[in-house]
Parts: C-alpha cells; sequence; structure tokens
C-alpha cells in the first residue's frame, strides 16, 4: 500500500506545481521564522520576547479572521503584488530603523513586524485556497514548504550573524528581497491554466445566473397579479440567492469547527513549549554537550523544526483523518515539559531532545491533515472558503500562547531559582 501511494504521488505530480508551491509556503513562512530568531536582538534582553511573538501573531489572526469574507474580490496576481510590497517594506523598516544599543525605540520594528504578520496571514489563506485549483500535491508541497520554512529561516539568520559574522542589520536587509522569489514563483514557475480555467468557467456562469434570477423575478410578479385577483393563499417564493448564501456560510462555518479545535489546541500546546516552557529546560553543562546555556534554547529550535518539516512532508505518504489523539498527545508533551522544568526529573537532555523532536512531528501533522480533511470533505463550491477560513485556529493558538506564555516564562524561571537552580538567569 505504501509503495503505491509512494508511486501515484510521484506520478501526478506536476514539477512546476510542486516548485511553486514549496516555494510558496517557504517565502510566506521564513519571514515569520526570521523574525522571531531575531526577537532578541530586536528588542534586547529587558524586553520579553512574547512581545515579538504577539506583534508577529495577532495581526495575522486578525486578518486571517476577516479576509475570507472579502479577499476573494481582489485577483490573485494583484494579492501577489501586495504580499510582496508589504513583505519587502516590513523587513526594511525593521532593518533600518535605530537599534535598542544606540538609543532607537521598538516602535518602528514593531510596525514593520505588523506589517510582515499581515502580509504573512493573507498570504497564508491565500495559498491554502490556491491549493483548490491544483490538487492535492499542491497542498502536499505547501506544507513541505512551510516546514522547510523553519529549518532553512532559523538556520540562514543563525549562519549569517554567527559563521558569517553579518550585523543584525545586514542580515535583515537581505531578508527584505527575498518576497521576490514569490513573485516568480507565481509569475514565472506556477502553470495559470487552472486559474484561468476557472475563471473562465464562472465567467461563462454568470450570464446564466443573471438569466436565471430574471425569469424567478418574472415568475413572481405572474405569482402576485395572480394572488391579487385570487382569494387563494399567497404563492410559496424561493429563498433569494442573499439568503441561502449565508446559510451556506453558516453551514459550512459550523462543520469547519472539528477541523479548527484541534489545530488551535496543538497550536497553542506547542507555542507554550516553545516560547515558554523551552527556556527553562535547563541541565548541569557538564551532563550536556553545551558550553553556555544560551545554546540550549536554539538547539531545541532547530530539533523542533525538524520534528516540523519532516512530519510536514510526510502527507503523500502517510494520511491520518482522526485529528484530536494527536493533538491532547501534544498537551501531553506541554504536561511532562512542564513539570520537568518544575522538578527535574528526566535523568538526560537527549531524552527532552527526542521529546522536542516528537512535539514538532505531532504539530505537523496535524497541519497537514487539517486541510487535507477540508479538501476530502468539504463540498467543491465551498472549499477555497474553508480552506482560507481554516487558517485562522493556528494564528489563534499562538496569540493566546503568547499571552499566556508573558508570564508563564518568568514564573518558572522564578521557581527555579528559589529551588537553586538558577541557571534560567544566566542564558
Amino acid at each position: 500500500m505504501f509503495r503505491a501511494r509512494l508511486r501515484a504521488a510521484f506520478n501526478t505530480a506536476d514539477v512546476r506545481v510542486c516548485t511553486a508551491f514549496w516555494l510558496f509556503g517557504v517565502i510566506n513562512n521564513v519571514l515569520y521564522v526570521i523574525i522571531l530568531s531575531a526577537a532578541l536582538d530586536l528588542v534586547g534582553p529587558s524586553v520579553p520576547k512574547a512581545v515579538v511573538l504577539l506583534a508577529d501573531v495577532l495581526p495575522s489572526f486578525i486578518i486571517k479572521l476577516c479576509a475570507p469574507y472579502f479577499i476573494h474580490v481582489v485577483p490573485y496576481s494583484l494579492r501577489m503584488i501586495i504580499f510582496a510590497v508589504a513583505s519587502a517594506w516590513g523587513m526594511l523598516l525593521i532593518a533600518l530603523a535605530p537599534s535598542y544599543t544606540d538609543g532607537g525605540t521598538i516602535t518602528t520594528k514593531m510596525a514593520g513586524v505588523v506589517l510582515a504578520s499581515l502580509s504573512s496571514g493573507a498570504g497564508e489563506l491565500s495559498f491554502l485556497a490556491l491549493t483548490h485549483y491544483y490538487g492535492p500535491v499542491s497542498l502536499a508541497a505547501w506544507g513541505s514548504g512551510t516546514g522547510g520554512a523553519g529549518l532553512i529561516g532559523a538556520g540562514a539568520y543563525a549562519i549569517a550573524t554567527t559563521t558569517l559574522g553579518l550585523s543584525v542589520q545586514k542580515s535583515l536587509l537581505a531578508s527584505s528581497f527575498l518576497p521576490l522569489v514569490m513573485l516568480l514563483s507565481f509569475f514565472v514557475v506556477l502553470p495559470r491554466g487552472p486559474l484561468r480555467h476557472n475563471h473562465r468557467a464562472e465567467s461563462r456562469e454568470a450570464p446564466r445566473d443573471r438569466g436565471e434570477d430574471s425569469d424567478d423575478a418574472s415568475e413572481r410578479e405572474d405569482q402576485r397579479l395572480l394572488s391579487d385577483s385570487s382569494s387563494e393563499s399567497p404563492p410559496t417564493r424561493k429563498p433569494s440567492k442573499y439568503t441561502t448564501s449565508q446559510v451556506s456560510e453558516s453551514t459550512n462555518f459550523v462543520r469547519n469547527l472539528r477541523s479548527i479545535f484541534p489545530l488551535l489546541l496543538v497550536y497553542l500546546a506547542e507555542y507554550l513549549i516553545n516560547q515558554s516552557v523551552a527556556p527553562t529546560l535547563l541541565f548541569p553543562l557538564d551532563e550536556t554537550p553545551f558550553t553556555h546555556y544560551r545554546s540550549f534554547y536554539p538547539t531545541y529550535a532547530m530539533i523542533y523544526q525538524i520534528g516540523v518539516f519532516t512530519s510536514r512532508s510526510s502527507l503523500p505518504f502517510l494520511r491520518i483523518h482522526a485529528l484530536y489523539p494527536p493533538s491532547l498527545l501534544q498537551c501531553l508533551n506541554l504536561l511532562l515539559l512542564t513539570l520537568q522544568s518544575l522538578f527535574s526529573f528526566i535523568p538526560s537532555v537527549y531524552i527532552v531532545f527526542a521529546i522536542i523532536f516528537w512535539e514538532g512531528l505531532l504539530g505537523g501533522l496535524v497541519y497537514v491533515n487539517t486541510f487535507a480533511e477540508i479538501r476530502e470533505r468539504v463540498p467543491v463550491e465551498e472549499r477555497e472558503f474553508a480552506l482560507g477560513a481554516v487558517t485562522v485556529s493556528d494564528s489563534a493558538g499562538i496569540s493566546v500562547a503568547g499571552l499566556v506564555g508573558l508570564g508563564l516564562e518568568t514564573w518558572l524561571c522564578g521557581w527555579q531559582v528559589r529551588r537553586g537552580r538558577d541557571w534560567c538567569t544566566k542564558l
């Protein structure tokens, strides 16, 4: 079965579609990862890093909540230009604003983060909606690209600022050119045939719909005249298209709740782990491969991203339909690692490495399989809207994690210090 699934996945794959959607996933998410990787350099050690997380997530959450109801009127080609310009402008604001070490404030930098976040949020729901026209292979490529963005973003920033010795400003300036890849992917790499074919089909249906509306109006007028000249009960009217649309959207929203909650839950748990618990998962240095306590956190982040990339690339080979079990397992990971932070009962950091990798696997699995479920279960006429609308759940989970994380990391570190483990103060 596995071999047949593998053969079918690659036999039906269009290389240009796979390449374009993989690049969409990378570029749309990589700036988000770079911003989080640069959080300490952007705000300094005295400001909670959750401030950067919230500025990077809340605008995305708001746009994902609202945009599915109106963004369909904006052509995809125009959207790509808007996303690229907004992302590049946001990164330029972050890079060119004076550093806190030079007496600058973080206001301008946070404005750039907000702008990049708005672009990323609208981009995610647009690209996922676009997979509706290009089949399951496009969703698999997008998922793999978003997983690769974590490795590429975190790795590139670390290499640029440490190995190559580039300044933070030059590293961020270089990343402001990455949105150009998004434009090349859409206008050069991606075959536009499926999108054009759909638009032509819609334009052919429009006159027919107007004709049906005219017929309905004539029928209603005839019925009104007949009812005025007789004592019979008034005729039954067909529901208007507006009312039918409202009912359809409400039904669609309720149907998608079962996909929203597992994704929200898994993101809430994993971002509480990554942003609040992981910085306090420390061991005596002589029992670890590290020489500095600051090395723990980026190592955990890289291991997590490897897990995410692995599972987000697994959709052509592994398909799960029950989304709540991995989400609940992620909550168990949060509980286990929080208890480890409090009571330090796990004997080796390598066991924590394995748990963090498992955390990344679970998060990536729920992400790609949530959208695969929508592709398979939601009716075709509602699928484009649903694929975009459900993206709100991951941003909602991350936003709640950011708000809770403002106090959780400080509380965990204080607990450890009061019990003689002051390693979290030496980061």
